[in-house]
């Protein structure tokens, strides 16, 4: 590593959109609570790192019932992205991406 630089990686939203026209039943349930955070389009990975805080503050709500199932799930995955990206192992980073984006679409779906 150089003596006064280092590298990093970091994961960034990229939607169609933005989260709300591509999660709107999520968007719909976290503006309740927190409207900024919406606009502000975080990533779905920032978001599973959020979980217990999220969590927290949606004490409830139908939102918070969904996410709790998921919970375990959701820190699993967030949990092995930030090693992958830590190892430098961008192509497992990228697949566990996938999958949390999988878990992210059934929860959209059971929020219907």
């Amino acid at each position: 590593m150089s003596k006064h630089m280092q590298l990093t990686v970091t994961v960034r939203p990229y939607y169609q959109r933005d989260l709300e026209g591509t999660y709107p039943n999520l968007a719909r349930h976290l503006g309740y609570l927190d409207p900024e955070l919406v606009r502000r389009d975080p990533s779905l990975y920032e978001l599973a790192g959020e979980l217990d805080q999220l969590l927290y503050r949606l004490e409830g709500t139908p939102l918070r019932e969904v996410l709790l199932r998921r919970r375990e799930g959701l820190l699993k995955l967030h949990k092995q992205i930030k090693e992958s990206l830590a190892d430098w192992n961008l192509a497992q980073a990228d697949r566990l991406l996938y999958a949390l984006e999988d878990e992210f679409d059934d929860l959209e779906m059971e929020l219907n």
